[in-house]
């Protein structure tokens, strides 16, 4: 089989290594004049280590990633903690893979080799994609500059604001939730004794919250802040906002948060907006994946995570489609739909989750969950089993 995919993201990619692997022909284009991600930091849960296991990357990551002691939660304003719960070596032992956290550049840069390694002419950028064609039997990808690649099956990987899915399903209706999130990347040198601590931390304040990370060895901090706010601004990872107005954003937080804001060399800024699931994902031969498919929000850390688990997937059906490809990538959406339905369904929820503006409010939520955490741990950690076990590489 041939396989087209647009956009040389981490789902794309991960869907050409997925394939190769495999034995299949390959080919990735990707608009960007060369394959590089905007520097921001990822959660990689378990159930997402488990797919790049699969790929063959992980062992080159071990080396750049960072794996946190815990997850806990603090006040934003005091920083005082109101829950830790283990996760260095206890995630590999309950789920089966280790949590970690890695770098969007370098989780790109070791799919990138992984293909090349499999596939060394596989990538083309500088091509901007301006849709798909096809016949009964075959699909093309279409780009600005006239041409058209035929293969068996079309990818569209092309990420939020997908061309493929435009023309698959027509105009997006993206919904604004009423937050919009800050992001910032800085070198730990820089921080002092502000630095972040060595876990995923959440700091949880009046209408807005915060999360903190390690990346690359634990010498960037990698900071995310949340706020709610009535009017949109634009939708997307590269637009910029300015220091005063995230200084703002968290007037009179801890002084890591306060820190993390002064020395990010850029600041992105950008509205979040909420999507309905689609009744489908493919027209015939081609078919969209990751972004293009479920785009999420950022309250579970799952976005490129479940891209992984769609990439195993996807090469997984294809491999068994004999000539039936549009019934495999039929089956791929039945397989996938629940899950990824259900975790953008958790992630719309955990949006507010830490924004209570009351003080009273504040200790009738935290106040159990402290308590939880302390006595009973394996409750809080279970309530992740869903998520965090799955394991998309396990035979069908």
């Amino acid at each position: 089989m041939k396989a087209v995919v647009a956009g040389g993201g981490i789902g794309g990619l991960a869907t050409a290594v997925a394939l190769a692997m495999r034995g299949h022909t390959v080919e990735v284009y990707e608009q960007a004049p060369e394959l590089t991600e905007i520097g921001a930091g990822l959660q990689i849960s378990p159930n997402g280590w488990k797919v790049l296991q699969a790929l063959g990357v992980a062992d080159h990551l071990r080396a750049i990633v960072f794996e946190p002691e815990a997850i806990e939660m603090r006040m934003g304003v005091s920083g005082r903690r109101v829950f830790r719960l283990p996760m260095k070596g206890y995630a590999e032992t309950r789920w089966g893979a280790p949590f970690m956290h890695v770098h969007r550049a370098d989780l790109v840069a070791a799919l990138a080799a992984r293909l090349r390694a499999l596939a060394p002419a596989a990538v083309h950028v500088g091509q901007t994609i301006a849709g798909y064609a096809q016949d009964a039997r075959h699909a093309a990808l279409c780009t600005k500059a006239g041409d058209q690649i035929e293969g068996d099956v079309v990818i569209g990987a092309d990420g939020l604001h997908s061309v493929i899915r435009g023309q698959m399903l027509g105009p997006d209706q993206p919904i604004y939730t009423g937050n919009v999130a800050w992001r910032a990347v800085v070198p730990v040198d820089l921080l002092g004794a502000d630095a972040p601590p060595p876990t995923a931390c959440i700091w949880a304040g009046d209408r807005r919250h915060a999360v903190t990370t390690r990346l690359r060895g634990g010498t960037l901090a990698n900071f995310v802040g949340m706020v709610e706010e009535p009017e949109p601004t634009v939708e997307g990872w590269q637009v910029t906002g300015t220091r005063q107005d995230a200084h703002a954003a968290f007037a009179d937080w801890h002084p890591t948060i306060s820190a993390l804001i002064e020395h990010a060399h850029v600041l992105n800024r950008w509205a979040l907006f909420d999507r309905a699931p689609l009744p489908r994902w493919s027209d015939g031969c081609v078919v969209i994946t990751g972004d293009a498919a479920h785009p999420m929000l950022p309250s579970m850390a799952q976005g490129a995570v479940q891209a992984l688990e769609d990439a195993w997937t996807l090469a997984d059906v294809l491999d068994r489609a004999e000539s039936d490809v549009a019934g495999a990538l039929a089956q791929f959406y039945a397989k996938r739909i629940g899950r990824v339905s259900r975790i953008q369904a958790g992630s719309r929820a955990n949006a507010r989750l830490f924004h209570r503006a009351s003080l009273a409010g504040r200790i009738a939520f935290y106040g159990p969950m402290a308590i939880g955490a302390r006595l009973v741990p394996q409750l809080i950690h279970a309530r992740q089993d869903w998520v965090y076990r799955y394991d998309a590489t396990a035979p069908s």
